[in-house]
């Protein structure tokens, strides 16, 4: 694990202690505004530190900094090490309990002795919690949904995850391999990943050795000659020495799904074929005509080779023996980020420092989308504010002379009644707006939604199914109205990329494309170490049978901006 990450664990904690605690608000705050800033920049906090440039960090103050400097000096910070004494470690991770909230835990921690899970679900299933005060049905319901998507998370992780943590393992070993890559459904990059597994090429021994002394290694629980496993926190790791003939084939084998693979050796069978992780096999001499190559695979099948992301047994087998995959957009064709929030908001960076890491990336515009007013708690713009910070990417956009730009946007609020939270006077002025609902998440959005795309100067509807991973689901939608209006309308659907949401899901993006539904993919980045996260959008993209023409950001910049402009004539 990385000091940044580990750094940002142990914030959190401290915020989760003062929560449990009943802390002021903007103490508990200021611990997570940090700990978000630290794990997503992309230097090393032991050099900031010896640079003395902590303070460049957004949210890192006097106090912080204290704490980040002792955190590099001893390896943790006293106050952490304090507060963990006065609680059950086991309390303190049920705070990840979706709708649980601290107030509540805080109340069954004192009142009916909760200190577990095990606990918590005895607290609901002998009604006791529901007795407590302020407890209400509802309530009660919400928690218990929330412990389902927790437990439902607790085997799995998230993919933005699982890819840090398969890259951290892949750059440790690779020196060692001939080939190496990573399989199963993180190679398919669906959004949320089980164990990882890893296929390599090569001498056996140093690579096993290697893969079982990878820094973070808390247990080995298996070592072989040609597989083995390991623990790396609680996620397991396999790695599987394969020959150089057996790649391919072991390849298509282990990334799967399974609905895939044995649709495959359906297809095999009736050629008189056996395939499996060895290769591919005559039935009647038991002679091996293929292997080496994934390609050489689903070629003796008669398909051309299939992405991965799309190998979930979803009609794209039927589309191969056709000759009719779609031609999928790739990671390097998108051209900006439409979804991200700066410091006028609640982001951490300015408006010049993103736009200077995006060129750095390759891009060649993005959209600032900062909240709008009734966000308070993101300190969201209001009308005057808005002009105002109009004017300052109008600066920005003549300093960077047309070698970049900056598109003026907001994420501005869809209202209970569908209005929206700005005036057309200010919302006419813009060249990108994301539509989001943020709150009443347990009513059906499809009129509120459909309300916003017929407003004309609404170009895109921002993470449009309101999910968190693990933490909370959509509001009820009919999507099939939805899409219709989309298309109808000229309004385009996000996927937003960040690793929380991931959303529009791969299935609801492939049903709206059939429906005529352009889409944007933005990274809903609040600080400039989240733009990598564009990659998981665009593996959802992919997913969602995609193509470059699809996505309105895979676009030169005059061709979005006649987008946004299509709607309003």
């Amino acid at each position: 694990m990385s000091n940044n990450k580990r750094l940002a664990e142990i914030l959190n904690r401290i915020a989760d202690f003062l929560e449990l605690k009943g802390e002021v608000v903007y103490k508990i705050n200021a611990y997570r505004r940090a700990a978000r800033a630290i794990e997503s920049i992309s230097e090393d906090i032991e050099e900031l530190c010896r640079q003395n440039r902590l303070y460049e960090i957004p949210g890192v103050g006097e106090r912080i900094a204290k704490k980040i400097r002792e955190f590099v000096e001893t390896g943790t910070i006293r106050k952490y090490e304090k507060l963990r004494k006065e609680f059950p470690e086991e309390l303190v991770k049920l705070l990840d309990v979706p709708y649980l909230g601290p107030k509540t835990l805080k109340l069954a921690y004192e009142k009916l002795g909760v200190r577990n899970l095990e606990d918590l679900k005895r607290v609901l299933e002998d009604g006791s919690l529901a007795r407590l005060p302020g407890m209400g049905p509802k309530k009660v319901e919400n928690i218990k949904k929330g412990l389902e998507l927790y437990l439902r998370g607790s085997d799995r992780m998230l993919l933005g995850e699982a890819l840090e943590l398969v890259e951290h393992v892949i750059s440790g070993i690779k020196e060692h391999c001939q080939k190496v890559a990573y399989a199963g459904s993180l190679r398919r990059m669906k959004e949320t990943v089980g164990d990882i597994d890893i296929l390599a090429v090569g001498e056996s021994k140093p690579i096993m050795d290697a893969f079982t002394s990878i820094e973070g290694v808390t247990e080995v629980i298996a070592k072989g000659d040609t597989k083995s496993s390991i623990l790396i926190g609680t996620r397991q790791v396999d790695i599987r020495v394969v020959e150089p003939h057996q790649w391919g084939a072991a390849l298509q084998y282990f990334t799967g799904s399974k609905e895939h693979n044995v649709h495959l050796r359906e297809l095999a069978k009736e050629k008189g074929l056996k395939i499996n992780e060895y290769g591919v096999f005559k039935v009647d001499t038991g002679e091996r005509i293929a292997g080496e190559s994934e390609e050489e695979v689903y070629e003796c099948l008669g398909l051309v080779w299939i992405p991965p992301e799309l190998r979930e047994d979803r009609g794209e087998i039927e589309a191969a023996m056709r000759g009719e995959l779609p031609q999928l957009l790739d990671y390097g064709d998108i051209k900006g980020d439409l979804h991200i929030h700066s410091n006028w908001s609640d982001g951490g960076f300015s408006i010049q420092d993103i736009a200077k890491a995006a060129e750095k990336i390759g891009y060649s515009y993005i959209a600032i989308t900062d909240h709008s007013k009734s966000v308070k708690i993101a300190h969201g713009l209001d009308e005057k504010r808005l002009l105002k910070q109009i004017e300052e990417i109008d600066r920005i956009n003549r300093a960077l002379n047309g070698r970049f730009v900056v598109l003026k946007g907001i994420e501005v609020d869809i209202l209970p009644d569908g209005s929206l939270d700005l005036s057309d006077d200010v919302l006419r002025e813009l060249d990108w707006v994301v539509a989001s609902v943020h709150t009443r998440f347990n009513e059906d959005a499809t009129e509120r939604i459909i309300a916003a795309m017929e407003n004309p100067y609404v170009t895109c509807i921002g993470h449009p199914t309101g999910r968190m991973l693990f933490q909370r689901e959509g509001y009820p939608v009919d999507w099939e109205k939805v899409f219709e209006a989309a298309a109808k309308t000229g309004t385009c659907l996000e996927i937003n990329a960040h690793q929380d949401r991931l959303d529009l899901p791969d299935y609801l993006v492939k049903a709206a494309k059939e429906a005529g539904v352009k889409f944007a993919i933005g990274t809903d980045a609040h600080h400039v170490g989240q733009l990598w996260m564009m990659k998981l959008g665009v593996g959802v993209a992919r997913r969602g049978w995609l193509t470059k023409e699809d996505v309105v950001n895979c676009w030169d910049v005059e061709r979005v901006k006649n987008f946004a402009k299509a709607k309003r004539r």
